[in-house]
């Protein structure tokens, strides 16, 4: 039995477009404090994201016995600064304003559990370079995307109309969208026993 620990949408369609059977159950991780915290130890996004996606596993394997749990996590990070998904459109707006422009790191990490210890993660990372939009296209994004600027933590979805931010993006799809896909499943296919 497969359980993503995870909420997210954008997660969930990838593993049933890749035809990964699992089921979701989430547990609830205060995330602000988890980086507030680490945030004094380090100032590793990547290692913040692995810490995160265990944390989310671990939970949710104490109510699976025997199951593999996958928990992920993505950072975005901007000259040192960490970016949080938006509270509202107005922070969406100010987030892609403080990133336009500029290049930024997406970091997404997977970790698989079993019986609350971990048997395997994927830490992977991508360099997205937004272009110098004007107010006006930046208004128009945030009124065609809406709420769905929300569930991003870089206020944009790469695989609709949210590419139009961006002149250059170099990097893995999958890790864009938030789960180090391809690795994930070679794991799967040798312990899950998902058809090789």
């Amino acid at each position: 039995m497969i359980v993503l620990a995870s909420g997210s949408a954008t997660r969930r369609t990838m593993l049933e477009n890749a035809g990964v059977p699992f089921v979701v159950d989430t547990a609830p991780v205060d995330e602000a404090a988890v980086k507030q915290s680490m945030r004094l130890e380090t100032d590793n996004a990547a290692r913040v994201a692995e810490v995160l996606a265990e944390l989310k596993a671990v939970r949710v394997s104490a109510r699976h016995p025997g199951a593999i749990v996958i928990g992920a996590d993505q950072m975005l990070e901007c000259d040192r600064q960490w970016f949080d998904k938006p509270a509202d459109r107005a922070a969406a707006r100010a987030q892609l304003l403080a990133l336009r422009d500029r290049s930024h790191r997406l970091v997404s990490s997977v970790v698989a559990v079993r019986d609350g210890q971990k048997l395997w993660h994927h830490t992977d990372s991508a360099q997205l370079t937004m272009r110098r939009f004007s107010d006006a296209f930046l208004d128009q994004y945030l009124e065609r995307a809406g709420d769905a600027v929300l569930s991003s933590v870089g206020a944009y979805q790469l695989e609709g109309w949210g590419a139009q931010l961006f002149m250059m993006v170099e990097g893995d799809h999958f890790t864009i969208l938030g789960l180090p896909l391809l690795p994930l499943l070679d794991f799967l296919r040798e312990n899950e026993g998902l058809t090789p």
